[in-house]
This record gives structure tokens, sequence and C-alpha cells, in this order.
């Protein structure tokens, strides 16, 4: 009975899409969380009569034929890359992106990480760091005895310091962007890895042509929307229902032909 492995492959699809949305709604509240959607493609067919083969000598053709599908599977899980809502935070080093961009991160492996997520404080050092201490690339640090510190929509990084009228540059932050940002590799840890989809970044200052700009003070919320997502939820709930009631009716069928067969 083909019905039953159908219906078995349609189960499975609709549980990924649950998985997916799951972690769509346990991330609402993650800084720089952007939303994730599964996407499925349909199985091979078997083809019971191929169309366009010759049915008779005078040389007439199946015009449709007979395909039969043998499911569904997930074909990608991509991720909306929309802005999320600024969120005000009155925190100095708390820095958001309003347009493209990533912020980069120093890992302690050496690599480069990718961040939406500006949650930034101050290490022992007075550099400017992760949530988990990772190095906010290019590097700034903060000097002792700074009474305010200042972040352009531009990224240059002023402070002022007791006595002193004109505020010092002490740097600048830059952004990449990727051609396929959806192809980026995460981490967890709101990180992500360049990948072969994603291309090379292309790094400059905030405000530069393809690049947005920064604001100080903000973080950006996740784009996942409750409603959105409830209802995505409902309607793979229904589908996995419905998959499910196509293997109680199969199995059915097939004990109705059993009893046929005793009989």
């Amino acid at each position: 009975m083909r019905a039953l492995r159908t219906a078995t492959t349609g189960m499975s699809a609709q549980q990924m899409n649950v998985e997916v949305i799951s972690n769509n709604i346990a991330n609402m509240n993650t800084i720089g969380f952007k939303k994730q959607r599964a996407e499925f493609q349909d199985l091979l067919y078997q083809n019971v009569e191929r169309m366009g083969a010759q049915s008779s000598d005078a040389g007439t053709v199946v015009p449709t034929g007979i395909q039969v599908g043998s499911g569904v599977k997930t074909g990608s899980v991509y991720r909306i890359m929309e802005d999320g809502s600024a969120t005000q935070t009155g925190n100095d080093y708390d820095v958001m992106i309003q347009g493209k961009g990533y912020f980069q991160i120093q890992l302690p492996s050496g690599e480069t990480a990718y961040t939406r997520a500006g949650n930034f404080s101050l290490d022992d050092q007075g550099r400017l760091v992760t949530t988990d201490g990772y190095l906010v690339q290019p590097s700034i640090t903060i000097p002792q005895g700074t009474t305010g510190v200042s972040i352009s929509k531009a990224g240059e990084v002023s402070v002022t310091t007791a006595g002193v009228t004109a505020p010092t540059v002490v740097g600048q932050l830059q952004l990449a962007t990727f051609a396929n940002p959806a192809g980026l590799d995460a981490q967890g840890d709101n990180l992500f890895l360049e990948s072969g989809a994603s291309g090379a970044p292309n790094v400059s200052t905030p405000g530069d042509t393809g690049f947005g700009t920064l604001l100080q003070g903000y973080t950006e919320s996740s784009n996942v929307d409750a409603v959105s997502e409830i209802t995505a939820l409902i309607v793979a709930q229904r589908a996995y229902e419905m998959n499910s009631k196509v293997i109680t009716t199969a199995d059915e069928m097939l004990q109705t032909t059993s009893q046929l067969a005793r009989a």
C-alpha cells in the first residue's frame, strides 16, 4: 500500500515544520534573532503510464499519462532577514543595526563570527566585548576615567573624560554584509560563520552604500511574530493529523483486503 509510505513522509515533513516553528517561538525574546521557515519538495514520481507514449498504431499519443507521487521531503529551512523592532535599553554600549550588516566578532579560535546582537559590554581591560566575552572587531578600548561614551550612526566611538571638553575618538565600528546572508552558518549564541553559500564578507563603515547605520542605546528584537507562528503551528498540526488519518485509512483497507483473502 503506497499510501502508507507517502503519508509517513508527510508526517515526517510536518514534524520538521513544527520543530522549526517551535524554535522560532522559543527565540521570541532573543536579541537579533531571525525567524526561519521550512520549505518542502515533492518526491520522485512513478510513471504508471508515461505521457507522450504512443497509444496506437495510428500514431496517437497519451496526453497526460499516469504519474503517482511518493510523498514529500524538506527542501530547505531558510532564514527571513527582515529587521526586528528597536528596543531601548539605556546602556551606552548597546548598539542596534538599522538596515543591512553584521558586527564582526573574534572567537577564541581566531575565527571571525558575525552577529546582529549588539548587546555589548566591557571586559576587565576596557575592551568592547559580547556577553560571552568575545572581542568586537575592530577592537575598541574605552580608557579608564571615561565619563561618557558616544557611538555615531556611522560607527565612530568617542569618549569624554573629566576635565576635557572635546570628545576623543577611540575607535570605529565596522559592518560586514554578505551576498546571501540567509546562507550563513548558525553557531548558536547569536553567532554566524561564513559559508560557501553566504559568500565572502564585504566590510565597510556603517552608512556606506548597501550598509545599515547604528543606533546607540538600543538593541534589535527578534523578528518573530507570535500570531503568525501560532497560525503556522495550527496549520502544521492539522496537516500532521490528516497524514495520520491517511495511514489509519490505508491500514483499514489492508485489513479489509486481508479478511477477503481469508474468506
